[in-house]
Formats: C-alpha cells, structure tokens, sequence
C-alpha cells in the first residue's frame, strides 16, 4: 500500500468539497478504507431480536471479514472472528441458526458457546486446546442493537450509549422480530452510497414515493435550526426524548413527518396494526439514528427500518436493510411483508441508480471535485470531514502525517 500517494490524496482535498477521484475508485483504497476506517471504528451488525435464545447465532461479513455473534448459554452475547483456529475455516455461513456447539465443516474442531474449544481429533498429546479458543471481537448492545468493534483499542463508546439509549428505550426493540431483510448490490464506492445515503438534497425529485411522508426539504437535520422546536416540546412531553445528540461518529434525533402522515410508509398511514409506541396514538414522527461510517436507522412508532453498507471492491458495495416489527404482530394478519417493505426497497432501488450513475460519472477523466451545499448536504460534509480525520489520523500512525 503506497501510504505516500494516498496521503498526498488527502492533502489535495478541498474542504467542503467532494473528495478527489483516487479516493472513489483507486484499487488500493479499499485496503486502505478497511484498515483505516472499518477496522477502527463501532459498527452496527444487528438486533437482539435476531439472537434471543441460548445457541443463536448471526454471522455476516465485514467487508471480506467473517464474523460470529453468538448467544451464550448463560445469556450472554458474544462476538468473535469466524475462522476455525485449525486452518481458518469458516465456522458458520452468513446468516442465522441455532446450533448447541459450533462446529468447523471442514476437520470437524468444535467450540462452545463461549468460543473455547472443546475437541480437535487427531491431535498430538500434548495439544494445548486452551490455546486455541476462538478469537473475540468487542461487542456492545444499547437497547436492543448490537454494535461491535475489530480494533484492539476501540474508541469509547459510552457517549453512544447514554445519548441513545433513552432515545430508543420507547421503540422496545428487545421486544421486537426481525420481518424481512434484503441484501443489494451496487456498483458503486461505499462513500458515494454513503455520501448519497447522508442527504435528501436529492429526494424531492429522485424519491418521489418517499417525499409523501419524509420532509424532503427539511433542514431539521441541522443543530443550528429552531425548526420544529414545538414537535420536540410535545414528544418529551410524552417521555420520547426527541433533540439532537451526537458525537462526531454517531447522531440520534426525532423529527415530525410531513402534516397529514403518522409513518414512513407508501400512503403515510400505519400498515402495521401492532405498535411499537403507542404514545400519542402512534404519531410521533421518526427516529433517526445514524453511525458513522455506514449506518442509518429510522425508528417509527410501528417499525424500525436499518440499513448498513459494507465495502466489497473499491467500486462494489452491498447494502443490508432490516425491518423490524413488534414480536407480537402476527405476518399476514398484522402486517403484510410486500406492504412493510415496499416504500424503503423502492428507495434503496433508486439509491443504487442514482450511486451507480455517480460512480460512472466519478470515473470520467473530466471529474472535478465540486462543492457541497450547505443547506442540502451537512449531513454529507459532516461524514465527509469525519472520514477524512479518520483517515489522516490513521495515516498519522503510520508515519505518512
């Protein structure tokens, strides 16, 4: 990796711009982004709700980067490398199960629950099975979410946890099922789907499905606007904590959707009968909370909808959606799959178009990085600027300041 020419990428960048091309599409930057900014930072991998029982597991992968959390039989949550500490195997395929050991495919090592092994046949005598646990990756939860970090170090997450914990305490989300869940495919740099992914400058016209209920033009985003401070007032006033928190790598905050609308959905009305929050009959806007550097999550009184974004090439990235609902809402008599997700699919589609043509676009030896809004993309700059400190600091550390 040549440290040297990436760092000289970085000091060409003009703040409050979009970044040079080479750190959109260089084959090297996804090395790079890896190292630098997955590697080192809290992610979000999930839900609770997806590893409930003693034996549940979730596994998933972090760019190119096997993963494991798993349900201990003492209750506990853990996450670990998946990788067999034999020769590397993965232990369990992406996705969930349910399994009272974990056990390797290919030699048949076995761990338990807790990642120490328990059997490696055909090994010598003097085989030291307490030397080869699996390998633990740090693991948080904060009402219902798990988050974890690969970093030896990992930066403080306390912070998160006090500001959003009382924001999402009212979701319920440890009583919450995972309904549906999609994975897409676009080619397109995982800054460009996140940079997309951090503004609405462009839903008035590319999201016309989503601009029923979402306020579009809105710029309650930002912490500098009085906008909407009578929505806040009402929603504390129902115990729903709704301003503003935030560090520079996370962000919580309730907003009103459009008058006429009570969710986030196709007509602006409830399409799920069991309520996640009842408070005010269901109507109290979205929560919105957002990591840095690939999540967002919109929590509404009737489900919770998250989406994360995972480098795969430099120019490919696969985007994870969720949905959740109540755990007792029952599929085709509480809530219809189709109807639950088609609002967010149709805009995760029109994300892809519009990422994919902006790689294209990003590609052109004519490319010449323009200015952000200010009005339009704080949210842009603030991931930007955030990203780019990152990976100056990263650089830093390696002695390529």
């Amino acid at each position: 990796m040549d440290f040297n020419a990436i760092a000289s990428q970085f000091a060409e960048r003009k703040p409050g711009h979009a970044l040079p091309q080479f750190l959109y599409n260089a084959p090297e930057m996804l090395a790079f982004d890896m190292a630098a900014i997955y590697a080192t930072s809290w992610l979000f991998v999930g839900y609770e709700a997806e590893v409930r029982a003693p034996g549940d597991t979730l596994s998933f992968m972090i760019g190119h980067w096997p993963i494991l959390v798993v349900r201990g039989r003492d209750g506990e949550l853990r996450a670990f490398h998946n990788s067999c500490r034999h020769r590397g195997s993965v232990l369990c395929g992406v996705g969930a199960s349910n399994q009272p050991r974990l056990t390797c495919p290919y030699h048949r090592w076995t761990y338990d629950l807790n990642g120490k092994l328990l059997a490696a046949g055909r090994m010598p005598d003097d085989f030291d099975k307490g030397a080869h646990a699996l390998v633990p990756v740090h693991l948080e939860t904060v009402a219902g979410v798990i988050f974890i970090c690969l970093d030896d170090s990992p930066p403080s997450f306390e912070g998160l946890r006090a500001g959003l914990a009382p924001m999402l305490a009212p979701h319920r989300l440890t009583h919450a099922k995972l309904a549906y869940q999609s994975t897409l495919v676009e080619y397109a740099n995982w800054k460009l789907v996140m940079e997309n992914a951090r503004e609405c400058y462009h839903c008035a016209t590319g999201h016309p499905e989503l601009a029923l209920s979402f306020p579009v033009n809105s710029v309650i985003f930002s912490k500098d606007t009085n906008e909407s401070q009578s929505f806040y007032d009402r929603m504390e006033s129902l115990g729903l904590p709704s301003r503003l928190v935030e560090e520079d790598w996370w962000q919580a905050m309730r907003f009103p959707l459009n008058p006429g609308a009570v969710a986030m959905t196709m007509d602006g009305q409830f399409n799920v009968k069991t309520l996640m929050v009842d408070a005010n009959g269901g109507d109290v806007g979205s929560l919105r909370w957002a990591l840095e550097p690939h999540h967002f999550a919109h929590s509404t009184s009737e489900f919770t909808f998250s989406f994360s974004a995972m480098p795969v090439s430099p120019t490919e990235t696969h985007v994870y959606s969720k949905w959740l609902v109540h755990e007792d809402a029952v599929e085709g008599v509480d809530y219809d799959v189709d109807v639950l997700a088609d609002l967010w699919t149709r805009t995760n589609l029109q994300d892809k178009e519009l990422a994919e043509n902006n790689q294209s676009g990003v590609n052109s030896p004519g490319y010449r990085p323009g200015p952000y809004s200010p009005t339009g993309e704080p949210l842009v700059m603030r991931f930007i600027d955030w990203y780019c400190a990152k990976a100056e600091a990263y650089l830093a550390r390696q002695g390529h300041a």
